[in-house]
């Protein structure tokens, strides 16, 4: 250590001691006695651990010190609504709006015969399964076998999962068909297949955070994500790739591939359930976003998605990159999908103190003309005119403001540090490492580079483009935008909504290729229900989202 920092250990030592005399003599004149032993006790610096100030951050005392792995959550959280959310709940009182009050949500019936085929039934969206399986028509074992067919015969090509839970989802499905044969339909999640990002923890599978140092890691808990679709009656019967520790399309088995151009990645890190959903290996499946984890598959894949408002979906028996950024969404093939599922996932859960529960109202068929609607001029023109065809009055977006420095680094570095830094200890980098080999071994380091005085001025100026970003919503419920700005909307919390609105493009690396084409709706802070039900008017007047791709 070197003579500065000596200088202020003593500094503070000095100033814990003068304090502790200052105490006890205050104590002893208050009460007429004095003993010197006490004030000689009183001087003595308390044990502390290394230093107890070392480069701006400090350093609890050995008694203090509580072992940390990754999800303990601080004691700080982010409210995404700059006045808080408290302040925003009390608004939807005062308007008659009881947010605890959830909202039924059932499927049309169907009409016609069922598919003949197994590919074109893998292939509906979750709402006409949901139809089919109340109306008994098809069975959930029957949907199981299909799906499970299907995730065997393509993970081998598309290396979506990580873990195929046969045994855990026959069983849930073979409940699931008991349960509707006694006519006991929980909703339109009921025997419907789907797959989870591997974040999620699950009983009695991995949960390896797409990495080889934890390919082998157990966690004996669902997450609170898995708990309520399994009270929704929902199927889970796989774990779906997720880069490793949520970034990208690469995890330890390889890199996730895309069903529409085998020669392109999934994308992340949501990967699997981007590639899953779209190959038709999953009916529906749930992701994770912290700067566009949600959306950048979601736009690759061709699918259908919603990245919630922060602290809308609790987060608990997930790996944590962000407390105060992490998100979880559902991906799909259709937008009414996306609502059917969130509406069993929303809402507070204690233990994610994040969360909170908001109203959640979606409209099949909207008023788009009471609705505010803006666009970016990046925005795609054919969405923006169908649009103005079904009602609604889209107006330019006014200028965004530039988003902040983010503090991501900081707060993925704490998540990490039990694994970066066993003991406490950081290891060297190794000699010899590529920049790319050395730019992930360093990743989870470079959060201790600052001081924490960093970290509080960034949440600082996180504040303020808040504001600046609610200023810029004044008027708007939404606005559409093709490049997504997840940087932005990330950092504030707003809502994101992935829609298909066309067909063929240039490929990620500039080819040409034929795929879906999608666009984002970027909603007001807490309008999921309003950018679901505007996407899903543009999708019920539109087949872009019907198409699947061709994988035999």
């Amino acid at each position: 250590m070197s003579r500065h920092h000596d200088a202020n250990h003593e500094t503070e030592a000095c100033g814990i001691r003068r304090r502790g005399f200052l105490k006890v003599a205050a104590a002893a004149t208050a009460a007429g006695t004095l003993d010197p032993r006490a004030l000689v006790a009183a001087t003595e610096a308390p044990p502390v651990s290394r230093a107890s100030v070392r480069e701006g951050r400090w350093e609890a005392t050995q008694e203090e010190v509580i072992p940390l792995g990754n999800g303990e959550p601080p004691a700080l959280q982010f409210q995404a609504y700059p006045g808080g959310t408290g302040a925003l709940l009390e608004k939807y009182w005062r308007a008659g709006m009881n947010p605890f009050e959830k909202t039924p949500m059932d499927v049309e019936p169907w009409e016609g015969p069922v598919p003949s085929s197994e590919e074109e039934i893998a292939f509906l969206p979750v709402h006409r399964l949901s139809a089919l399986v109340k109306e008994r028509r098809v069975s959930p074992t029957e949907l199981f076998d299909i799906y499970m067919e299907r995730m065997k015969r393509y993970d081998p090509v598309l290396l979506c999962a990580v873990t195929i839970l046969e045994g855990r989802g026959r069983e849930e499905a073979e409940q699931a068909e008991a349960e509707i044969r006694a006519g006991e339909w929980r909703g339109p999640l009921h025997g419907i297949p789907y797959g989870l990002k591997d974040l999620f923890s699950t009983v009695g599978a991995r949960t390896t955070w797409g990495s080889a140092a934890f390919q082998t890691q157990m966690i004996e808990e669902d997450a609170e994500v898995v708990r309520r679709l399994n009270a929704a009656g929902a199927v889970l019967i796989a774990k779906l790739a997720t880069g490793e520790f949520a970034r990208g399309d690469r995890w330890y088995r390889g890199r996730t591939l895309n069903p529409w151009n085998l020669a392109w990645g999934s994308s992340g890190s949501s990967a699997g359930p981007g590639s899953a959903t779209a190959a038709g290996c999953v009916a529906f499946s749930i992701g994770t976003e912290t700067r566009g984890s949600i959306v950048s598959p979601s736009r690759r894949n061709g699918l259908s998605a919603l990245r919630p408002t922060f602290g809308r979906v609790s987060r608990y028996g997930g790996m944590v990159l962000s407390w105060s950024m992490d998100k979880t969404g559902p991906m799909c093939r259709t937008i009414e999908d996306c609502a059917l599922v969130f509406n069993e996932i929303h809402g507070a859960d204690e233990k994610d103190p994040a969360s909170i529960t908001m109203p959640f109202r979606f409209e099949r068929n909207p008023d788009l003309g009471a609705l505010s609607i803006g666009y970016t001029e990046d925005a795609p023109n054919s969405f923006v005119e169908k649009l103005e065809e079904l009602g609604a009055r889209p107006r330019l977006m006014r200028e965004l403001p530039a988003q902040a420095a983010s503090s991501l680094g900081a707060e993925s570095s704490s998540a990490f540090d039990f694994h970066v830094a066993p003991g406490g200890e950081l290891p060297p980098v190794p000699e010899g490492l590529s920049e790319t080999q050395e730019r992930d071994f360093t990743r989870f380091r470079r959060g201790r580079e600052g001081l924490a005085m960093d970290y509080v001025h960034a949440q600082r100026r996180r504040l303020i483009v808040m504001k600046r970003m609610a200023e810029a919503m004044e008027g708007f419920d939404m606005f559409a935008t093709g490049s997504g700005e997840v940087g932005l909307t990330n950092e504030t919390g707003h809502p994101a909504a992935v829609v298909q609105y066309g067909f063929g493009s240039l490929g990620p690396e500039g080819e040409e290729a034929e795929q879906p084409l999608t666009t984002t709706l970027i909603g007001d802070l807490f309008a999921d229900d309003k950018i679901l039900s505007v996407a899903h008017a543009f999708q019920a007047a539109t087949d872009w989202h019907t198409r699947h791709p061709a994988l035999d």
